[in-house]
């Protein structure tokens, strides 16, 4: 593998609460310089983000639904995923309902994915954040068969909001229960080559990784 192999498993973000759009471009520039697959801002740079990479098809355009808490109401994660495809997206992050699947109202939260999937058009690739770092071992199996039964593409294992490491063993877990019906994507906590590795090992197919984490990652292949 070499380091432009490896960016091209890595999503690189600026979704903190004191990015500007000093930081966005500082993203964008190093997005084109080492080719990784996807930047991420919050959606308010969603369309100043697909202005920038026009003329750079191979990087897309990432922003999250819900983000960070996941709690928004239906209807303002649904306004939020419909302003997002206007505005150019081309790979949204839903935050699941983290405090109504851990009260038991699975169907709740599976409604939610549904109506928020289906007005996607299929060239959006979904990935559903199960903030992993909330979750008990058996809250995680039940986790995993939503996201299988969402139909989404990815399930993320975490915003990166919640203190946590790379959660290396319990990600090899969620790998044996989605039996390869949905991609996995590992985010939070992932700061090591080794750590890189061990998680490629397993079959992720995505990593969500700090810029400054990702770019020493990526060098360390070169």
């Amino acid at each position: 593998m070499t380091g432009k192999d490896a960016a091209r498993l890595i999503d690189i973000s600026a979704v903190r609460t004191h990015h500007s759009l000093n930081d966005i471009k500082e993203m964008v520039d190093i997005a084109r310089q080492y080719r990784f697959v996807n930047v991420h801002t919050l959606p308010c740079w969603t369309k100043t983000v697909s202005d920038m990479l026009k003329g750079d098809p191979d990087i897309r355009i990432g922003a999250p639904v819900g983000f960070p808490g996941g709690g928004h109401t239906v209807k303002v994660k649904l306004l939020e995923a419909e302003q997002l495809i206007k505005d150019g997206v081309q790979e949204m992050d839903i935050v699941m309902n983290v405090g109504r699947f851990k009260s038991g109202e699975f169907s709740y939260v599976a409604d939610e994915l549904k109506q928020i999937i289906d007005i996607a058009p299929s060239s959006v690739l979904i990935k559903v954040i199960i903030e992993l770092n909330c979750l008990s071992d058996s809250e995680i199996d039940d986790a995993c068969s939503l996201v299988v039964d969402s139909g989404a593409d990815f399930l993320k294992t975490g915003t990166g909001w919640i203190p946590g490491d790379a959660n290396i063993p319990r990600i090899a877990r969620i790998k044996e229960l989605t039996h390869g019906k949905t991609q996995i994507k590992a985010a939070g906590g992932i700061r090591t080559r080794s750590e890189f590795d061990a998680l490629l090992a397993l079959g992720v197919e995505r990593f969500g990784i700090n810029t400054v984490s990702a770019l020493t990652i990526v060098e360390s292949f070169n």
